[in-house]
C-alpha cells in the first residue's frame, strides 16, 4: 500500500501551501548526526541555489530532489546502488504496456517527433503537442496518472498527421518494415482523438463491466464474470497461505480458452524482465550483509519462475531484512490499476536509510502493539500479536515505474495479509521527496481557512501532522486489524471497493490516533494542535478542495479521493445533530469548520470499526453502500465554486519529480570492468530526462 502526496489526507501545507516546516518543529524531523554510520545518508538540506521546480504545464508541476551525501557513501554502497538504480528504470517499459496496449508505440511516435521535427515550434500546434506529450509521459500513457480519463489533445488530426509525416525518414517512428508512416497514423488518430476509445484506464463504476469498461492492458477479450471465475476456481493447497493470483499476468482469452501470460523471463516481458534480472544479480554480489543478498535472489528468483509463491518467500525475506541501510521495492506490487485488483503494476523505489529520521516512525513502530490493543475495533477483528512492524524514514535514490514521475510519499509492504500477520511489514517515509514538497512555495491555504486562528495553526503545525499522518497511515493503519477465518481476501470479497475501502481504513486509522495522549507521551508531537491541524486539512479537502481534480460533471472514481470524500461526508453527516462540523459561507464561499475536535475523533473511530468489521467480515453489500452513497457523487454547486477560486490561485494540484542521474565510473572505461565510482547529478529538464530514458531503456516491442 501506498499513500501519494496528491492522496496524502494531510495536504494543508506540504501540497497545497507548501511552506516550509517552522524552525520549532524540526525536532521531530532534523538532520542526522554528524557521527552516524558513513553508509547512510546525513543532512537534509540543500544548497540555497538548488532549483526545485523544473516544470509547470497543464495540471501538473515537476519538482526535483536531492540526495544530500552521497558523495561521502562508501563505493560499495554507491556500487550497490547503482545497480538497483539500473534494476529499477530497466523495468520502465512494463508499466507504459501495463497501463495501455498502444501506450509504447504512441510513447515513440511522441518521441521520435519531439526529437526530429525540423519545423516551427513556436506555432500554437506544436506548442500544444508538446504539452500533450509532456502528459503522456508524466503519466506513462494516454491516461491522466491519477482521474483516470484519456488526455484529449488540442491539436487537431491533421497536425497530427503532418508531424509524423515530417519526420517519416529519420528513422525513429515504431515501424516494422512492412509498415508506413501513413499506417501508423490511421492506428494512432482514433485512439487519441475518438473520446470513446479507451476513454477509462480504469473504470470502477457500480453496475458495469469493470473489465470490459477498462482500457488497462491486463485482460484481453475477457469479461468480468469470466475473470471472477477463473480466479474462484483456482485451490490453494494451504487456505492459510493463499496465493495471490493474478498478480503477475495478463488474462487472456483464446480460442475460448483462458489463458495467463506471465510476466518473467522467457514470458511476457521477457526483455525487460531478463534486464532487472541482470542487475538484481550484480546487486546481490555487492550486499550489505547475507539477508540483504539472500532476498535480493529470491527476487531473481521470482523474475526467472514466474511463481508467486517465490515471490512470497521474497516477500517473507525481504521483511526480515532490517539492517541494511539500502533497501529497495521492485516489483509487481500495488493492485490499484486493476479494476478487479488482481494484478500488481511495476514499480521500483531504491533507497538509502535516513537515521534521525527514522526515530518518529520507528517510535510508532515500536508501539504496534499497543495501539492495535486500544484502537476502537470490535475485540474479535484485533490482531492478538502484532509482528514484524518496522518503520523508517528513507532517501530516495531513483524512482520507476507506478511509483514515477508521480510519487508516493509513504510505502508500507508486503501486500499480503497473511505475510504480514505472520511476518509482519516494513513501512517507510519518503523523507526527501517531503523535503523537496516543503520547499516549494504556494498561496492556496489562506484562501480556504476560515479564520487567522485556523491559518496559524495550519502553518505552525501543518508540516508535523503530514509526516504523523503518514506515519500513522503506513506504520499502524495498513497494519492494522484481522479478517476472519474463511472469509477470503478483500479483492475477493469487497471486490473493486477493496482499494478505497482500505485506504479508508488506514486514514481513520491515523487520524484517530492523531488526537491521542500517546502521541505527546512518546515525544512525537508537542499537544493536540497538531492533532487540530490534521483534523482541519481532512474535512477541508474531504468535503470540498480535493474537487479541484475533476472537471465538471465527473463523478469521484480514483481509490484515495474516493476514501476522503467516504471519511469526511460521513462524519459530517454524522455528528451534524452535534454541530461538530459546520458549513459556514461568508461573501458566497463556502468553508467547513470543526466545532468539537473529540467529538470528531469519536465520529472516526466509529466509522474506522465499521471498516474494519467490513473487512473482516467481507461484508460487500455494507462496502458497496458506503462508497456509493458518500464516496462517489459531487456536489455541482460546490465544485463550480472550488474550482473558480482554485483557479484564480495559478496552482498545480499535481506534482511528480525528475529523478536524479546515477552514472558508474569504470576501471579503464570498460563497462564489463570494475566500477571504480558512482557519480549522481540532478537533471532539471523533464523533457530531456524522459527522452533519455526512452532511449536508454526501451526494452520492450510496441504491442504485446
Amino acid at each position: 500500500m501506498k499513500i501519494t502526496k496528491t492522496s496524502a489526507a494531510i495536504t494543508l501545507v506540504l501540497a497545497l501551501s507548501g511552506c516550509s516546516k517552522p524552525a520549532e518543529n524540526n525536532t521531530n524531523r532534523t538532520n542526522i548526526q554528524a557521527n552516524a554510520p558513513s553508509t547512510v545518508v546525513s543532512k537534509t538540506t540543500a544548497p540555497a541555489a538548488f532549483k526545485w521546480q523544473a516544470d509547470r504545464f497543464d495540471d501538473v508541476r515537476v519538482l526535483r530532489y536531492q540526495v544530500p551525501g552521497f558523495e561521502e557513501l562508501p563505493l560499495k554502497t554507491k556500487t550497490l546502488l547503482f545497480y538497483l538504480y539500473k534494476a529499477a528504470l530497466s523495468g520502465r517499459d512494463i508499466t507504459w504496456d501495463q497501463n495501455y496496449k498502444y501506450n509504447l508505440t504512441i510513447r515513440h511516435t511522441l518521441e521520435a517527433v519531439m526529437q526530429d521535427y525540423t519545423g516551427d515550434r513556436t506555432t500554437n500546434e506544436f506548442k500544444n503537442f508538446i504539452e500533450y506529450t509532456k502528459k503522456v509521459w508524466f503519466a506513462n500513457g494516454i491516461h491522466h496518472h491519477y482521474m483516470n480519463s484519456k488526455f484529449t489533445p488540442k491539436f487537431s488530426q491533421q497536425s497530427f498527421a503532418d508531424f509524423i509525416s515530417s519526420v517519416a525518414d529519420k528513422g525513429h517512428l515504431p515501424l516494422s518494415h512492412e509498415e508506413n508512416s501513413a499506417q501508423l497514423i490511421s492506428l494512432l488518430t482514433p485512439i487519441l482523438f475518438d473520446k470513446n476509445i479507451a476513454a477509462k484506464m480504469v473504470d470502477q463504476s457500480a453496475n458495469i463491466d469493470n473489465v470490459k469498461a477498462s482500457a488497462v492492458n491486463f485482460y484481453e477479450n475477457v469479461t468480468e464474470q469470466e475473470a471472477r471465475d477463473f480466479y474462484n476456481a483456482k485451490v490453494n493447497e494451504d487456505p492459510k497461505h493463499p496465493v495471490s493470483w493474478g498478480l503477475n499476468s495478463k488474462l487472456v482469452k483464446k480460442e475460448d480458452k483462458l489463458i495467463e501470460q506471465t510476466w518473467k523471463v522467457g514470458g511476457m516481458y521477457d526483455k525487460a524482465i531478463s534486464e532487472i534480472v541482470h542487475w538484481l544479480d550484480k546487486a546481490a554480489q555487492v550486499a550489505e550483509n547475507d539477508q540483504q543478498a539472500k532476498s535480493l535472489k529470491l527476487l531473481a528468483k521470482f523474475y526467472r519462475s514466474g511463481d508467486l509463491k517465490d515471490f512470497d518467500q521474497y516477500s517473507i525475506e525481504w521483511v526480515k531484512d532490517t539492517n541494511s541501510a539500502v533497501d529497495v521495492v521492485n516489483g509487481f506490487i500495488e493492485v490499484y490499476d486493476d479494476p478487479l485488483a488482481y494484478r500488481g503494476s511495476f514499480e521500483s523505489v531504491v533507497s538509502i536509510k535516513n537515521i534521525e529520521e527514522t526515530k518518529t516512525i520507528a517510535k510508532i513502530a515500536e508501539q504496534a502493539q499497543w495501539f492495535e490493543d486500544n484502537s476502537p475495533l470490535l475485540p474479535e477483528h484485533k490482531k492478538k500479536e502484532v509482528k514484524g512492524i518496522t518503520g523508517k524514514a528513507i532517501t530516495v535514490i531513483v524512482e520507476s515505474g507506478d511509483a514515477s514521475p508521480s510519487t508516493p510519499i509513504g510505502i508500507n509492504l508486503p501486500n499480503s495479509n497473511w505475510i504480514r500477520a505472520e511476518h509482519g511489514s516494513k513501512s517507510v517515509s519518503l523523507s526527501n521527496i517531503v523535503n523537496a514538497y516543503d520547499n516549494v512555495s504556494g498561496n492556496s491555504l489562506s484562501e480556504f481557512v476560515w479564520d487567522d486562528s485556523e491559518l496559524k495553526r495550519a502553518k505552525k503545525y501543518g508540516p508535523l501532522a503530514s509526516h504523523l499522518h503518514t506515519d500513522l497511515h503506513e506504520v499502524i493503519g495498513h497494519a492494522s486489524g484481522q479478517i476472519n477465518a474463511g472469509v477470503g481476501t478483500p479483492k475477493e470479497t469487497l471486490k473493486q471497493y477493496s482499494s478505497a475501502l482500505e485506504e479508508g481504513r488506514a486514514d481513520l486509522v491515523a487520524l484517530y490516533y492523531l488526537m491521542d495522549q500517546k502521541l505527546i507521551d512518546l515525544g512525537v508531537m508537542p499537544n493536540f494542535e497538531v492533532g487540530k491541524a490534521s483534523y482541519d486539512s481532512y474535512i477541508r479537502n474531504g468535503m470540498m478542495l480535493q474537487l479541484r481534480r475533476l472537471k465538471l460533471g465527473e463523478k469521484i472514481e480514483e481509490a484515495h479521493m474516493r476514501n476522503r470524500q467516504l471519511i469526511a461526508h460521513w462524519v459530517f453527516e454524522k455528528g451534524a445533530k452535534d454541530n461538530v462540523i459546520e458549513k459556514r459561507v461568508r461573501e458566497g464561499k463556502t468553508y467547513f469548520v470543526v466545532n468539537d475536535y473529540f467529538k470528531l475523533r469519536t465520529l472516526f473511530g466509529e466509522l474506522l470499526r465499521e471498516l474494519q468489521r467490513i473487512k473482516s467480515e467481507g461484508d460487500f453489500k455494507a462496502g458497496q453502500a458506503l462508497i456509493e452513497n458518500y464516496a462517489v457523487n459531487v456536489d455541482e454547486k460546490l465544485h463550480k465554486e472550488v474550482l473558480a477560486r482554485y483557479k484564480k490561485l495559478n496552482l498545480a494540484p499535481y506534482s511528480g519529480f525528475i529523478n536524479p542521474k546515477l552514472t558508474a565510473v569504470y576501471e579503464n572505461g570498460d563497462s564489463t570492468g570494475k566500477v571504480t565510482d558512482v557519480k549522481i547529478s540532478y537533471p532539471d529538464n523533464f523533457q530531456k530526462q524522459m527522452l533519455e530514458y526512452g532511449h536508454d531503456y526501451s526494452l520492450l516491442p510496441m504491442i504485446n
